[in-house]
């Protein structure tokens, strides 16, 4: 609650006030939260984060040094649903940037290598909600057991355009760019273009 309070109070004297100084203030604020939530990951160090982020399994989750993300990241690590136990792992590498709106969710594996850039409203996952079976499909999704095909590891260097989704078992080659709203199904070779529902190659960068 203090977290909104202050929150709110640096963006209002922004508002009204576009000072240095309410810049100044806004930025204090956010390195206090950026330490206060720091401690709640395995290991982080050397992070800015923007008020609010959605953390669950914090435990599970390891970041790299200059580590930034903007409003809104949603990093969940489900170790259980439903009476089934996981034990997931998200590693982050150093010198990553999440833009607004992002989603994060294992109960596998997910990667992200160095030097990655995640444009808003990215959606990263290493399972769904049951497999496609007819005893699956029998019951509603949120009471299906989850399922990984497998984790997910994007590798060094990668640009990942604002709407992606990328789905459970994929790997995004080193130095590739995957294009706005593109569903990234399969692995993707490194040093690729890719773009599209679902993504393809569009060229290679030699």
């Amino acid at each position: 609650m203090k977290s909104k309070i202050i929150s709110g109070i640096a963006k209002i004297g922004l508002f009204l006030f576009p000072t240095k100084f309410s810049i100044k203030l806004l930025n204090f604020f956010n390195s206090l939260y950026s330490a206060r939530i720091l401690h709640s990951f395995k290991e982080a160090k050397n992070i800015s984060v923007r008020f609010p982020i959605y953390l669950k399994g914090g435990q599970y989750i390891k970041i790299g040094v200059n580590f930034d993300c903007d409003q809104r990241l949603r990093l969940d690590a489900i170790d259980e649903f439903l009476g089934d136990k996981f034990t997931p792992q998200v590693i982050i590498g150093d010198n990553v940037s999440i833009q607004k709106d992002c989603h994060i969710g294992a109960i596998n594996k997910i990667i992200i290598g160095n030097n990655v850039l995640l444009a808003s409203k990215v959606f990263i996952s290493d399972h769904s909600h049951g497999e496609i079976t007819s005893e699956s499909l029998l019951l509603p999704p949120s009471k299906r057991r989850l399922f990984s095909k497998g984790p997910v590891v994007i590798e060094d260097n990668v640009w990942i355009g604002e709407g992606v989704v990328i789905l459970p078992g994929v790997t995004i080659g080193e130095s590739s760019i995957v294009g706005a709203n593109s569903v990234v199904t399969k692995s993707i070779p490194k040093n690729s273009v890719v773009g599209g529902n679902p993504a393809r190659i569009i060229r290679e960068i030699n």
